[in-house]
């Protein structure tokens, strides 16, 4: 159970934030990611209402962190494209 808690912690997060740098978009990020929550949930490895609230925070966090990062890419893009 401390195994699923601590991957359910870090893993949706985690995934959030590389399907969004992967992919550029926030939102497909997060599909992909709630995707395979869902295919884990329908396989049974997610069972306590615990672990759907901890992913569930994980999710918003990993969006959180998502959204900074592609906030600083386009300001990153836009004072590249005004020195050019």
């Amino acid at each position: 159970m401390v195994d699923q808690i601590l991957a359910a912690l870090f893993l949706p997060g985690i995934l959030v934030v590389f399907f969004t740098r992967v992919t550029f978009n926030q939102i497909i990020g997060l599909v992909l990611t709630v995707a395979l929550i869902v295919a884990s949930v329908y396989k049974g490895y997610t069972r306590t209402w615990t672990l759907f609230i901890i992913d569930a925070a994980s999710l918003t966090a990993g969006y959180y962190f998502s959204n900074m990062m592609m906030k600083k890419l386009k300001h990153k893009e836009k004072e590249e494209s005004k020195d050019a």
